[in-house]
């Protein structure tokens, strides 16, 4: 088995512009999909892969948004696009998890779940970190847009970028 690992915000759904820092959307009504990710999704099952959402969300533990929120919206994926599963952090960097990106736990739990083999997989992010989650465990690394540029970092370089979703999908 195969998988595209899919980061949620700004590879999915567009962000939300907050005081001058692009975020996560915190309710249904501001959640939008990216043009052309309904036909992504669409190739990705084509060619034979899992789609796998892993999304680190801590703005839930920031009591920004509830937990109730953030699953509405995932429901809301999932009732829309054919996604196999999403699996969540909802740890800060200072809780030193395994699940949260840049660590690969999230990646590493759906691989063993849906006997994922890693090296046949892709991580799509819009940060570093999902790149370096990606890169940990042999994915190969699609890096979407520019959101996190300058930003790199000790971060790996993606293997690959692309501008959207839908134009990553020549990479695959």
């Amino acid at each position: 088995m195969k998988a595209i690992f899919l980061d949620r915000d700004g590879v999915l759904n567009k962000l939300i512009n907050r005081s001058g820092k692009l975020q996560a959307p915190y309710t249904l009504l501001e959640f939008e999909l990216f043009s052309g990710v309904e036909e992504a999704l669409r190739i990705i099952k084509f060619k034979g892969y899992l789609a796998v959402v892993v999304t680190n969300q801590p703005d839930v533990k920031r009591a920004w948004v509830s937990r109730e929120s953030v699953e509405l919206i995932n429901n809301e994926i999932l009732k829309r696009l054919p996604i196999d599963d999403i699996k969540i952090c909802y740890h800060i960097n200072e809780d030193q998890c395994s699940c949260r990106k840049p660590a690969p736990g999230m990646l590493i739990d759906a691989a063993k779940k849906w006997g994922i083999d890693l090296n046949l997989s892709y991580m799509v992010g819009d940060r570093y970190s999902d790149i370096a989650a990606g890169h940990v465990i042999g994915c190969q690394t699609i890096l979407i847009g520019d959101v996190d540029s300058g930003n790199q970092g000790s971060f790996p370089s993606p293997d690959f970028r692309a501008n959207s979703l839908i134009e990553a999908m020549k990479f695959i």
